[in-house]
């Protein structure tokens, strides 16, 4: 028997389960040695509950920048935030295949453990199963998470006004562009790593400084900046003018998107919001996110106008005007 991958056994319920629990995942993702129950017991906490689950597939497992343990973190977390909440329990379930390695297994609980504490965020339960070699790849990861939302700011998709600003935290493109070298093999330097982070301190800030003057906050993952400015203009019924001179690209990663045919206004993010904004917050609202680690690169993209509900268009480094749709399929698979 092969200590170092992980058997069938291991998902069965018996020995061997509850060796892979007690001695690796429970250890490391909660900090318990043993002790398994069938829910996590939560505390009562102020305000309504924000609830959100999403499942991680990306390939490969490890990449420039982060890995698919704190991706899932990240990303969980960051649904949360969006919602103006403040993330704070995590559940974990692993999809585990047939001959995967514990050392690999470890350091990504150590990465999902890792995220969690930098975030503030605790992981209280979670599953773990194991699937027939062939039958997954590698390993898959669902997080759900539950967060308070302890202020009366309606901030969600369907809220974005006439006359806001669409502010965005930082460069646009980096996970995508990390992943698919990471996945490809390419050798496109050190410029390019994954943007992946948790976003719920950033948000805090802004809640607690210009709170009132936020309407929509969205961080744009799959589909990217361009499909998640058309979510927000259908929602709220307004159209969204984007200035392409403003959009924040890194010149390697415009440079990789240049070469393969990509357009890095619909590469996935996974440690960037877009918030829209009052105008007479905007200013405000900016030198807040600036402040943050998170978002010295912050810079306005877009206004939102009343045109055409759902309409979003670019402005163009030539003066022209172009029309903005969503990513009609997946540019880049297997990216979150």
């Amino acid at each position: 028997m092969n200590n170092d991958l992980i058997l069938l056994g291991h998902g069965s319920g018996g020995r061997l389960s509850h060796q892979l629990l007690d001695e690796l995942i429970l250890p490391i993702v909660s900090g318990v040695s043993s002790g398994q129950n069938d829910a996590a017991l939560l505390e009562s906490v102020p305000g309504r509950l924000a609830y959100t689950t999403d499942s991680f597939v990306v390939d490969p497992i490890f990449f420039p920048g982060g890995t698919i343990g704190s991706l899932a973190v990240h990303g969980t977390i960051n649904d949360l935030a969006m919602m103006g909440a403040r993330p704070l329990w995590l559940s974990v379930g692993l999809i585990i295949e047939e001959g995967f390695s514990k050392a690999d297994l470890k350091a990504i609980l150590e990465d999902m453990r890792s995220a969690a504490d930098v975030a503030g965020v605790s992981i209280v339960t979670g599953d773990t199963k194991v699937v027939p070699r062939g039958k997954a790849d590698k390993i898959f990861i669902t997080t759900s998470g539950v967060g308070s939302v302890e202020h009366d700011f309606p901030i969600h998709g369907a809220n974005a006004q006439p006359g806001d600003v669409v502010i965005i935290n930082g460069t646009i493109g980096d996970h995508g562009i990390a992943v698919m070298a990471g996945r490809e093999g390419l050798e496109v330097g050190t410029d390019i790593k994954s943007d992946s982070a948790a976003l719920n301190g950033l948000v805090a800030d802004l809640l607690a400084e210009v709170g009132g003057a936020l309407h929509v906050l969205r961080d744009p993952t799959r589909g990217g900046v361009a499909t998640t400015v058309k979510e927000i203009a259908r929602q709220s019924g307004v159209a969204i003018t984007l200035r392409e001179a403003a959009l924040p690209v890194k010149p390697a990663v415009r440079g990789v998107c240049s070469i393969l045919g990509l357009d890095p206004l619909f590469v996935a993010n996974e440690g960037k919001l877009l918030a829209f904004v009052s105008a007479d917050g905007a200013e405000a609202a900016l030198a807040v996110i600036r402040k943050h680690p998170l978002g010295t690169a912050a810079v306005v993209i877009g206004t939102v106008e009343a045109g055409p509900s759902g309409r979003v268009q670019m402005e163009t480094t030539i003066g022209g005007m172009r029309s903005v749709d969503m990513l009609s399929g997946e540019q880049l698979p297997r990216i979150c």
